[in-house]
């Protein structure tokens, strides 16, 4: 089967508290005076017509970007996996394609090389990006048809990605020549370090 960018809605996940960041939106952050989706998006638009951002606070400031924003429908902050049922639900196309808000440094090739192994591995459901060392599990290609195990899976009180994936069939698309393009800006001093190497542009 082969996958076109047309099938995959991809989703932009800016649900979470920002705990190691104090408390801020990660999003919404600044590096090199933008904010850290608008980073992301810039490296997106090229690879893909349909973008969703999932967030649950700052929704008003998060529409400005120009795409539709989509909040968790389990509350209380529940983790990516509340973040992917809501795209699911939201998403017009058969596939989501995750990624969080906090790596702006995603590989030119992001959308092309997920759909394309997901193509390539016919017996599998989902792809799972990995850097070559481990798996990357927030980045990864879902069939929206999955939407209804998700939810029960989430209804039993389980949040553990790894753990709903083993549940499925998967393949790992291999982003061994890239592995800095996963790295998360998950602190101040992880912004600090970005921002000393000029790795933003």
């Amino acid at each position: 089967m082969a996958l076109s960018t047309k099938d995959i809605t991809v989703v932009v996940l800016a649900g979470g508290k920002g705990r190691r960041m104090g408390g801020q939106d990660k999003g919404l952050l600044e590096i090199d005076g933008r904010p850290m989706i608008r980073l992301l998006l810039d490296k997106l638009t090229p690879q893909t017509n349909s973008i969703l951002i999932n967030a649950n606070r700052n929704t008003e400031l998060y529409r400005e970007f120009g795409y539709p924003v989509v909040p968790d429908s389990l509350k209380g902050y529940q983790g990516p996996l509340a973040g992917f049922l809501s795209a699911m639900a939201a998403a017009s196309t058969p596939y989501i394609l995750t990624l969080p808000c906090d790596g702006p440094l995603i590989p030119a090739d992001y959308v092309s090389k997920m759909a394309g192994t997901l193509s390539e591995e016919s017996a599998s459901e989902i792809t799972v990006a990995h850097d070559g060392k481990r798996m990357q599990p927030v980045y990864a290609l879902i069939p929206v048809h999955l939407q209804t195990d998700l939810e029960k899976f989430l209804s039993e009180g389980e949040r553990k990605i790894d753990l709903w994936y083993s549940r499925h069939q998967f393949a790992l698309a291999d982003f061994s020549h890239c592995p800095t393009a996963f790295r998360n800006i998950n602190t101040p001093q992880d912004r600090d370090q970005l921002l000393g190497e000029g790795a933003s542009t």
